[in-house]
């Protein structure tokens, strides 16, 4: 298959095959483990009647008993409910309807749940429950899983460490001192420790792909409109992205067949027909064209993630049909333009009314965010449009790019909650501008450093202990 004229399906496929070539590196986990079971190995497990949907529900209950006192991954564990879902999927067997039919996952908590408490980690929200599912909810009820509860993240996804939300922190499976990422921080921190097998997040500057990196896992940002975020609570309207979590590629295709496609009561998402994600992981990747920005997104990485990176470049050489750098456009914002006004078009009534509720880093930038001129933020807006138009004269030469997703090690909660960490530039926002992002796992063990190189179209994120349960 030659790619010269990238289409959208084209470079999805190229996407899957390039994370499938890679991925062969993985080592085996032990299958007699369940828990260490992907979501496909599960559900062949489930479909053959190996196992139950309830003895697998078990399974992950118990887990996250025994483990979710340390992580703080859930906010809101509906363990009654699940039995109850599970056992009624082991019954009605001829109902299956997808690979996710009787497995166990659990969500956000910005992503409405009807009956179930859905509080974006926020104290304003705390006894919030929705009426209605969120159009994702909605869409895996369908397919069959087993909802386990609802999973910690930053106050009201605003920040990227997974330490803002009223719930507490979040505590990393490799190392509990050390931050998930966030703002999918219990999504990633769980399925990363075994808790469920998969989760959704939602991503407006890299709330999918950051806590992939940090925790060792699958974040995918989805394409703006790809997924339906109707009855998810809003972060940015013109970026917000809902996408899976998982602990493979071929996870995250499962997840993103069921939740895809478009919805005729939200206004964002696209009528194009959705493919199928999982055929392409076998494609082959000879004539793909690989960029690699050096510029701007290799500097200041540490000197794990940087020699983690050039691992994964020299992997791909030989494999592919070029490898060359490139230089992607800037994207600079007006001066007190900033989009994330939009945060505070969605917060203000809360917000206005009690804002000691918020927390401080909120409190900071919900505040900054009431002095946006509405002129310098119709300028950032313009300027987004002029860089997603630039970009693609990029992928006239180079049909995915390669790049760290995170250029250092996930940084320890109380230099994190003390502010006295000082963060290096994102690798992931700027993608949300340009509409070309994912996160992907590379497996190599790096001296169990929290090591994540990432690639800006496809981003595999490295798993500091070669791809195995982590050590919590």
């Amino acid at each position: 298959m030659v790619f010269d004229q990238l289409t959208r399906r084209g470079w999805l496929t190229a996407v899957t095959a390039v994370a499938a070539e890679v991925g062969k590196a993985m080592p085996v986990e032990n299958l007699s483990d369940p828990l260490a079971w992907t979501m496909n190995q599960a559900g062949m497990a489930l479909a053959k009647r190996t196992i139950s949907s309830e003895e697998l529900t078990k399974l992950c209950l118990a887990r996250i008993e025994k483990l979710d006192r340390r992580l703080n991954a859930f906010i809101t564990l509906d363990a009654e409910s699940a039995l109850t879902q599970a056992r009624a999927c082991d019954r009605n067997q001829e109902a299956r309807a997808s690979l996710l039919y009787g497995i166990p996952i659990a969500l956000k908590d910005n992503i409405d749940t009807a009956g179930l408490r859905t509080t974006a980690a926020a104290k304003v929200f705390e006894e919030r429950v929705p009426r209605e599912d969120a159009e994702v909810t909605r869409r895996l009820k369908a397919a069959g899983v087993v909802l386990l509860g609802k999973l910690n993240l930053d106050e009201m996804a605003f920040a990227g460490t997974g330490t803002t939300g009223c719930f507490g922190p979040a505590h990393n499976p490799w190392d509990l001192d050390r931050i998930t990422g966030g703002s999918s921080a219990g999504s990633a921190a769980a399925v990363s420790a075994g808790l469920c097998f998969g989760s959704v997040g939602s991503d407006d500057g890299g709330s999918v792909r950051i806590p992939g990196a940090h925790c060792g896992v699958v974040g995918f940002k989805t394409s703006y409109g790809r997924v339906s975020t109707r009855g998810v609570v809003p972060s940015a309207y013109s970026m917000d992205t809902i996408g899976p979590i998982a602990r493979t590629v071929e996870d995250a295709a499962v997840l993103l067949q069921v939740i895809a496609g478009h919805d005729r009561l939200d206004t964002i998402t696209q009528r194009e027909m959705v493919p199928n994600y999982t055929l392409h992981a076998g494609a082959p990747i000879a004539q793909l064209r690989v960029g690699v920005p050096r510029e701007y997104f290799f500097e200041q990485l540490h000197p794990d993630v940087a020699s983690a990176v050039e691992e994964v470049i020299r992997h791909l050489r030989g494999k592919v049909r070029e490898v060359r750098e490139v230089t992607l456009p800037r994207m600079h914002q007006a001066e007190n333009g900033d989009y994330d006004v939009e945060l505070y078009h969605y917060q203000k009534p809360f917000f206005d009314k009690s804002p000691e509720l918020y927390h401080p880093w909120s409190q900071r930038h919900l505040n900054q965010m009431k002095k946006v001129d509405t002129v310098a933020y119709v300028e950032t807006l313009k300027r987004v449009g002029e860089c997603r138009r630039d970009i693609q004269r990029v992928f006239e030469t180079v049909d995915i790019l390669i790049l760290p997703t995170m250029r250092e090690p996930a940084p320890f909660i109380s230099e994190t909650v003390n502010e006295s960490h000082r963060r290096p530039p994102s690798n992931t926002s700027v993608f949300n501008h340009c509409e070309v992002s994912a996160s992907l796992r590379w497996p190599p063990d790096f001296s169990r450093k929290w090591v994540n190189p990432g690639f800006g179209a496809l981003r595999f994120v490295r798993c500091s202990a070669g791809g195995r349960s982590p050590p919590c």
